[in-house]
């Protein structure tokens, strides 16, 4: 999967839009919430669970292409490499998931219709 078939996945998401919020750093948010880092286009930083045990999963599965994210990893968030162990359709999986955890933390007037 390229780095821009990633992006358009994640901007096909209902109430989904593109920021840079630091110079080069691409991000997905949903309202004003992001869902996942995209960074350069080498891993996708996702919320893989609610806190750092149920996110650690991926780190023993894929010790080599998953990583817990600098700064906010103790919440629950991992850096997937794309292009490496883990399948594409694992990514997406990952990205889905993420989306919905922060879409459902959203107050009710800000998530998204569909």
């Amino acid at each position: 999967m390229s780095p821009e078939e990633l992006l358009k996945r994640c901007l096909g998401k209902p109430g989904a839009w593109q920021d840079e919020p630091w110079e080069g750093d691409v991000v997905a948010k949903v309202h004003d919430k992001i869902f996942a880092f995209l960074g350069d286009g080498a891993s996708v930083g996702v919320k893989c669970g609610a806190n750092r045990d149920e996110a650690a999963e991926w780190l023993l599965r894929f010790p080599d292409d998953a990583h817990v994210m600098a700064y906010i990893g103790r919440s629950g968030w991992n850096t997937l490499d794309i292009g490496g162990a883990i399948p594409d359709d694992e990514i997406i999986e990952a990205v889905d998931t993420s989306y919905s955890t922060v879409v459902a933390k959203l107050p009710k007037k800000h998530r998204p219709a569909g």
